[in-house]
């Protein structure tokens, strides 16, 4: 059996040691730990800065690095289990516990207390810092930087309803590969909404088809729900009721409301049916205190 590379961290001249005797390697090695030390990361295919983007890594996130050559680290994202190369100036070895998460799309970072000052980055849902102390409105990061208090909530604090963290990207732009508000794919998308609400949640769309909820038979008693996926091949979206889909898609190039019916009709012309349908269970189905695009305004 072939292991997904994507999920696996091996290649001809090393790999996990943990995969030793189930591939081949001139190499095992244990991982060493890092961090993402940037807003965000692009986890690309090859070692080079023009390959393709599989997926983001954001500020504080955890990376398990098994060789850096070049100037690139061969890693794998603790939290998704991702694997692919990223640029070692991303990375830092000083690896800070995080005390909370960003939970808006996007806040600022600043180097002062002061959101007259100027922000030095921006850094994006779900991305781990470490709280030092909050002053007045301002929470000081390990990391000497500030951000804004209410865009943070503890680690073990999290969105109740993962359709109400999605509307919040509502007219982002399509990225492939992409996590944030800056740019999105429809996989991104589910994975940005679900983790904000708690749930391991894989990255890729065939992932999430095989590994994540319950399948449901489709036929004509199948009423569809909020957080129900609605799955193509190569795509996915989230319902926010029994007829209205949102996902981040090429067609739009951005993430959009549109009738269920609509979708299933354009997409079937250019690349087939509908593939499967999956709730997720554990789903609060209620409404956070406050949505996340409106935390971003206070």
């Amino acid at each position: 059996m072939t292991l997904d590379r994507r999920l696996f961290a091996y290649k001809n001249d090393v790999a996990d040691i943990r995969l030793r005797g189930k591939v081949r390697s001139l190499r095992f090695v244990m991982p060493e730990l890092r961090q993402i030390s940037v807003s965000v990361a692009p986890v690309l295919r090859e070692p080079r800065f023009d390959a393709p983007t599989d997926t983001q890594a954001l500020l504080g996130e955890p990376v398990h690095v098994f060789q850096i050559k070049d100037g690139w680290a061969f890693a794998q994202l603790v939290i998704d289990n991702y694997v692919g190369y990223i640029s070692a100036r991303c990375l830092t070895a000083q690896v800070l516990d995080p005390t909370h998460r960003i939970a808006v799309p996007q806040t600022l970072l600043y180097t002062k207390p002061d959101i007259k000052s100027n922000p030095v980055q921006p850094t994006y849902m779900n991305s781990l810092v470490s709280v030092v102390s909050v002053e007045g409105d301002m929470a000081r990061l390990r990391d000497h930087h500030y951000v804004w208090a209410r865009h943070l909530r503890p680690i073990d604090e999290h969105w109740k309803d993962p359709a109400t963290v999605a509307e919040a990207f509502v007219n982002t732009p399509y990225l492939w590969g992409g996590k944030t508000w800056a740019g999105l794919d429809c996989s991104g998308l589910v994975q940005t909404a679900f983790q904000a609400c708690g749930f391991d949640c894989p990255r890729d769309t065939d992932m999430l088809q095989q590994g994540f909820g319950r399948p449901l038979k489709r036929d004509r008693s199948l009423k569809l729900e909020r957080n129900d996926l609605v799955f193509w091949k190569g795509h996915v979206g989230i319902m926010l009721d029994g007829s209205q889909l949102l996902h981040a898609n090429g067609y739009h190039m951005q993430t959009v409301i549109e009738p269920l019916a609509g979708a299933i009709k354009r997409i079937a012309a250019l690349y087939g049916n509908v593939t499967g349908v999956s709730r997720i269970s554990g789903v609060a189905g209620a409404e956070p205190e406050s949505e996340p695009a409106e935390a971003a305004a206070q």
